[in-house]
């Protein structure tokens, strides 16, 4: 099925969320749209699957104009789509999941289970999902979870298969297992729109490759690029890829977590007994699959959640203080929402800059602010950190997601700290802040300063990180060097502890080695 996109233009309000886009996706293609978070493609594609209804342009599905007054009109004419945040019932099993909305009965209107497990055992077998239709959903892991809206769609007869942002909650190993599944899926004729901002997995994957940025199309480029390349088409300009640091040099370890344990309302520990230090002018990386504990981690620090255990810094006890004592205590944080926790949306770059310093000199002269003062901040902060701003008095919410962030980043490094922790610090941010972003945090650690960073990047947690904590069901698993392979990393994510992934990530290896050798030798023969 050959799919094309004409014009499509998105509008809210003011904001033009997509501009005259054009897009051709050609039968049993992998189609790339690469874009940083907030460039347009999720919106794209919702418009493409009926969710939203385009101010401008047309969908043309096999040279016939088409009209989508929802997803089933989508799925009607052939589009499924599998979602960032995944559409199942926890509770049930994956053959009530992959039925639902076109149930099968049999005489008498009663449901026909066992026409559904059959279906899904056929397109597992099929595509070697490998999937129980008896398995129920909630106990299964999260790549299996995606196969399941992967057969829902094909279920439906989709011969375009939309993908949003799907590797944003797998593992390394569950990535490569993707990408397999992807290959497959194209060798058997189904079209794909691969939605990402990842370059490595594009390069992988992809026989074309859009660009968006700021809701426009930017440009084509083939998987052959180069990522410096598709990195400037993305930002703008050119960037750099690496962070530049030298080797650490760690002091005293000034920062200790001890047995700290967090339980949820039902009092559930989704941090569970989690031990650990960071030393003066060192880099803690956490790592993880979303949802294994690590927001949580980084809240209780901050005393945004209520913790047992212990969190001391040079000495102090900060379990049981109040998030201000905490941070006059020294502690800087950068949370993982910023529009939530970080910044007020309504005040201005200034205000902004000294939320919490608003109440001391030199911003304040008894229960009065000096204006002057936290303008003489702002304009120095908007400098230093590269601000792109109208002045210090335009509103923060009003600002690019990568500027607000900077503003963050800018207030909680521009005061002496104790400890830096930044949850997420690069999360809906181009690539050229996050160049920017990543030589501040570097420089935090040059200047003695314990930081530890929380990312399910593991791009970025290579980069920046000189030591390696990896974070499973609430749990450290491993706590490992910064070269570490990621094929170790990817297993320790899934539950492994450091040891058995060595071992694991060996045998792996050894494997395919054999199988590359086998391979050969029949090849000679």
């Amino acid at each position: 099925m050959k799919l094309e996109l004409r014009g499509i233009t998105k509008r809210f309000g003011p904001l033009v969320a997509n501009d005259h886009i054009d897009l051709v996706v050609e039968p049993g293609e992998v189609h790339a749209l690469l874009g940083e978070n907030g460039a347009g493609k999720s919106t794209l594609m919702n418009v493409l699957f009926g969710l939203y209804k385009a101010d401008e342009g047309e969908i043309v599905v096999d040279d016939e104009p088409v009209a989508f007054k929802g997803p089933g009109d989508a799925l009607a004419a052939g589009i499924g789509m599998v979602h960032q945040h995944f559409m199942l019932v926890p509770v049930f099993t994956v053959a009530e999941n992959v039925m639902l909305g076109h149930e099968p009965t049999r005489g008498g209107g009663l449901l026909d289970l066992d026409a559904a497990r059959r279906t899904v055992r056929e397109l597992s077998d099929r595509f070697g999902f490998g999937l129980d239709p008896d398995a129920v959903v909630e106990d299964l892991p999260v790549g299996v979870q995606q196969r399941v809206e992967i057969v829902k769609a094909l279920v439906r007869d989709a011969r375009v298969l939309i993908l949003d942002e799907p590797t944003a909650v797998l593992t390394p190993q569950e990535t490569d297992e993707l990408i397999a599944i992807m290959r497959e899926l194209k060798a058997q004729g189904t079209s794909i729109v691969f939605i990402t901002h990842k370059l490595r997995e594009v390069k992988a994957v992809a026989d074309v490759i859009t660009v968006i940025r700021r809701g426009a199309v930017v440009g084509s480029a083939s998987p052959d690029a180069a990522e410096t390349e598709l990195a400037a088409m993305m930002v703008g300009r050119a960037v750099s890829l690496g962070v530049d640091k030298a080797p650490a040099e760690p002091g005293e370890e000034t920062f200790q977590v001890e047995h700290l344990t967090v339980r949820d309302a039902n009092g559930i520990a989704v941090v569970d007994d989690v031990s650990f230090s960071v030393a003066r002018g060192e880099i803690l990386a956490v790592a993880g699959v979303q949802g294994n504990g690590q927001t949580e981690l980084s809240e209780a620090v901050v005393g945004l959640v209520p913790a047992t255990g212990s969190i001391r810094l040079e000495g102090r006890e900060l379990v049981g203080l109040s998030p201000h004592e905490i941070l006059d205590a020294g502690v800087g944080f950068v949370p993982e929402d910023r529009t939530v926790d970080g910044l007020v949306l309504d005040f201005t770059v200034a205000e902004n800059l000294v939320l919490d310093l608003h109440d001391r000199k030199p911003f304040a002269r008894g229960v009065a602010l000096d204006l002057g003062a936290i303008r003489k901040n702002a304009r120095e902060r908007i400098e230093e950190y590269d601000i792109r701003t109208q002045g210090p008095a335009q509103e923060v919410g009003r600002l690019s997601g990568g500027n607000q962030q900077k503003v963050v980043v800018a207030r909680e490094l521009s005061r002496p700290l104790k400890v830096f922790v930044a949850s997420q610090p690069t999360r809906g941010v181009d690539v050229g802040s996050i160049e920017f972003l990543h030589k501040r945090i570097v420089a935090e650690r040059d200047n003695g300063t314990p930081v530890v960073i929380v990312s399910t990047e593991l791009d970025e947690v290579a980069a920046l990180a000189d030591r390696i904590a990896v974070m499973y069901r609430g749990k450290i698993v491993g706590i490992v060097p910064a070269d570490t392979p990621r094929a170790v990393l990817g297993l320790m994510m899934a539950g492994a502890g450091a040891e058995e992934a060595r071992e694991q990530a060996t045998e792996t290896e050894l494997d395919q080695l054999a199988d590359e050798h086998t391979h050969e030798t029949g090849a000679q023969q």
